[in-house]
């Protein structure tokens, strides 16, 4: 099982290399599943919008699998090399996520060998608990399930800057779970 998870992903320099250096193979040749966020749709997905995105990356066009929320099936079984859930609303895209049931399928391709990759919400996602989130991003869909995925063993604070000091402070005081924090141009790598 291997984990990257960073605030920006791929949109920093720095998490961008440590994301190339930690793929199982060269960025072109990887078989991709992409979890859009919450404000994903059908007619988004079939606008080519994020096929271009991940293809800007290094990925291959021929090689991405967007993710569409109205037929998880489809998304069931494959052969992929990286699982990636970039930024967002994590409540949001944590919500669209369980609603139609692609969980379990998403710690199973990890559990099977895919790498994860997170950005931000993805990388809050891949943790223990999203509840400390609410913090930084709104709840507007009612979530009250607050369990993360568990694949990261503890809770994340993305986009730490000295803003976000007393808050990890609390957290580090407060939490049951192990407290961890990247600014925007770090990356943790969990293997």
């Amino acid at each position: 099982m291997k984990l990257i998870l960073s605030s920006c992903d791929f949109d920093n320099a720095q998490s961008r290399i440590t994301i190339l250096k930690n793929l199982p193979k060269p960025i072109d040749e990887c078989i991709v599943l992409f979890i859009p966020n919450e404000k994903a749709t059908a007619e988004i997905i079939e606008a080519g919008i994020y096929h271009s995105r991940l293809s800007a990356y290094g990925f291959s066009k021929e090689n991405i699998f967007v993710f569409n929320h109205e037929s998880p099936d489809d998304f069931r079984g494959l052969s992929v090399d990286v699982i990636y859930i970039s930024g967002g609303n994590t409540f949001g895209t944590l919500k669209k996520i369980r609603d139609c049931d692609f969980s379990q399928d998403i710690i199973d391709y990890v559990k099977s060998g895919a790498t994860y990759i997170g950005g931000s919400a993805g990388a809050h996602i891949a943790t223990k608990s999203i509840a400390h989130v609410a913090e930084y991003d709104e709840n507007n869909v009612g979530l009250t399930d607050l369990e993360g995925l568990g694949l990261f063993d503890g809770i994340l604070v993305c986009h730490y800057s000295y803003h976000r000091k007393a808050h990890l402070d609390r957290l580090i005081a407060e939490s049951k779970y192990n407290v961890d924090f990247l600014t925007d141009s770090d990356s943790l790598v969990i293997e």
